[in-house]
Parts: structure tokens; sequence; C-alpha cells
């Protein structure tokens, strides 16, 4: 929930401006903004530089729900992705695992490509539970999806205590859980779905450690926070990859 829309659509504009003059053509780039910006951001950019995601949907597919946005509204603002069971949604919105799985088919049944997060607390991390946490979020939220569809899935772990505090997991504990992750999906499915699947982490990826943490073979990108509101940081971030 950060820039107003003239500040959101500067940003995206200097992003692209940026990965057109010295970023790396050949890595996918998605930007999320927040709602009201999705249209006209999706206006200005060049889609074959740059994809566009929600950060959110409802959960139902269209009605009496004041506030809402459906897939069908995202869909048509020229989105390609949303993001689904991001940690603040969780745990500020009490979104469950059962919400999530109805959120991930609609967006499914519209086109629209999920980003799904996962991730442990503080807490469960501490007590050495991240394993069943993770495994619990994707059992319930996307392993009763066919071959085809979970094959349009992209997954982002987030070490929830790791985002926003200035902690970030080291590169070998990134490695473990996303070796982890690709694991489940090829136990739950097949080895070639799991080897095709994006993973991404987002736990304070910044300009720093961005290099470290994506030199990991299962690490395919990051899901940004805070440091995709500069460009310059976030153009570094992409480069470090």
């Amino acid at each position: 929930m950060n820039k107003t829309l003239k500040e959101g659509i500067e940003l995206a504009k200097e992003i692209e401006l940026q990965i057109e003059k010295q970023g790396d053509k050949s890595i996918g780039v998605i930007i999320g903004p927040p709602f009201i910006h999705l249209s006209e951001v999706s206006k200005i950019v060049n889609h074959d530089l740059i994809s566009i995601a929600a950060q959110n949907c409802s959960s139902e597919p269209k009605g009496a729900f004041t506030g809402e946005v459906s897939v069908e509204m995202i869909k048509s603002t020229g989105a390609e992705y949303v993001i689904i069971g991001h940690s603040e949604r969780r745990a500020y919105f009490n979104e469950d695992n059962k919400t999530l799985n109805k959120k991930v088919k609609l967006a499914l049944e519209q086109g629209l490509k999920p980003i799904f997060c996962i991730g442990e607390q503080l807490d469960e991390r501490k007590n050495n539970k991240q394993f069943d946490v993770v495994n619990k979020q994707l059992n319930e939220g996307l392993f009763d999806l066919a071959n085809e569809e979970f094959s349009k899935i992209i997954l982002a772990y987030e070490p929830v205590w790791a985002i926003g505090t200035g902690e970030t997991a080291t590169p070998q504990q990134a490695q473990e859980m996303h070796e982890y992750l690709r694991k489940l999906v090829s136990g739950n499915y097949n080895a070639e779905i799991a080897d095709n699947t994006t993973v991404l982490y987002g736990g304070s990826c910044k300009p720093s450690n961005a290099q470290e943490l994506f030199a990991n073979s299962d690490v395919d990108g990051g899901l940004i926070g805070g440091a995709s509101l500069k460009a310059d940081d976030f153009i570094e971030i992409i480069n470090s990859f």
C-alpha cells in the first residue's frame, strides 16, 4: 500500500526505462501495483519487458461484496498474474488455506497465473516447524489441482520472520526450503512439473544480498517488497540475477 496513482505510474515508467537501458531483457519481470493503479500501469508499460500482477483478489467471482475486486475485473485491466496468500493477507486479514484455494481456482479459470505465497512465522521456525507449515499450506491450498493447473502456479517462499525486520534467511536456509518445496511438488505431481515450477524467494531481498540468494540452484527469482519502491534498487536486484 504505497504510492499515489501518479507516483505509481512514474515508478512503473522509470522501471521500464531502466530495463530498456541497462536491464537484462532475458529475465522475467513482474510488477504488482495496487488495485487502483492496475489499469493505468498496464496501459503504459511494454508487456514484452514487464508483466503486471494484482496484489490480491476476491474469493468470490462477483456479487454484493462491497470493496472487493474479482479476478474477472483484474483480468480486464490487462494484468496477467495475481499474488495469492501473501503473508500479510494471511496474518492481518486471516485468510486461510481454504479461502486461498478458492482464489487460486478462480484465477486459473480467468487465465490469470497465481503467485502463491507460503512461509513460516518466527515461532514456527524456532520450533523447527517450518517444513510442516509449508507442507500444510501447499496441501490445503494447491495440491488438489490437476497437473495442467498446477503447472501454471508460481510459488513464493516468504520466511515471515525475515519480512520488514531487516533479517534475511541465509542463502543456505533459502536453498534448503526451496529444495524441500520442489521435492513436495515432485512427490505430489512429478519430477518434470517440479523442475519447471518457478520458486521465488521473498524475505527482505535487496541489492546487497540478492546475488548470493539467487546463486542457489533452487531459487528461481525473488518476490521483492520494499526494495521495489526505488527503481534503481529494483533494477540492481534484477541484474544481480
